[in-house]
């Protein structure tokens, strides 16, 4: 589906302007930031409702995940680009031409949703990360998987987020238990369970992911 890039850096879109903040409450009632940044137009046309369904679906990630440490908010950015804006960052950071759907670039190393550091008193909320998303690519997705825009884009959302907490698909083991994660957390939202979809939608998303290896 997408593959995590540069783990540990921070996509090169210029400095980030905090354009839109939501505060999203995870069951232990700890604070995450929300940092949204909208550089496609089309996104907010097909999507009015697009900052609350986001910020739905990154604390869904973050309810099926380990918890994060208690000390201290925790923040990340979501990015809502276009195919030209993905395909540059695709090039640059992995070395692929083209666009792809979803792209997380982990502010911290960790592997398996292992805890992360809280950040020392006074130092701010703890940095999880950005997570960039194409729009064509994704809209033209949803259409060939006959699901709606809004879910396929959830879906993504979810998948990026637990990127940014060390998981990954590029073994079986690690996969199965992503496709896990993101059923559980997608059933919380209302959604069906990708994987068990109709064969049509499931072949859209097995062959995105061979891509993607």
């Amino acid at each position: 589906m997408s593959a995590k890039s540069a783990r540990s850096q921070k996509p090169a879109v210029g400095t980030r302007p905090r354009v839109a903040r939501v505060v999203a409450r995870k069951k232990t009632d700890r604070r995450i930031k929300i940092e949204t940044r909208v550089t496609a137009a089309a996104w907010r046309a097909a999507l009015p409702n697009l900052t609350r369904g986001a910020s739905r679906a990154v604390r869904a990630a973050l309810d099926v995940a380990p918890p994060l440490p208690d000390e201290a908010a925790a923040e990340l950015a979501l990015i809502f680009a276009d195919d030209n804006a993905i395909s540059t960052l695709n090039r640059e950071w992995r070395g692929k031409n083209g666009p792809t759907n979803v792209l997380a670039f982990a502010a911290q190393e960790s592997k398996g949703g292992a805890r992360r550091q809280a950040a020392a008193p006074g130092a701010g909320p703890l940095l999880l990360g950005d997570v960039v998303l194409a729009f064509e690519t994704i809209a033209r997705e949803a259409k060939a998987g006959d699901v709606t825009l809004g879910a396929h884009l959830s879906h993504l959302i979810v998948h990026g987020v637990l990127h940014l907490l060390g998981y990954d698909h590029r073994r079986p083991r690690e996969a199965r238990l992503m496709e896990t994660l993101e059923a559980r957390a997608l059933a919380t939202l209302g959604l069906a369970n990708p994987y068990e979809a109709p064969p049509r939608e499931a072949r859209m998303i097995w062959a995105r992911r061979a891509m993607e290896r």
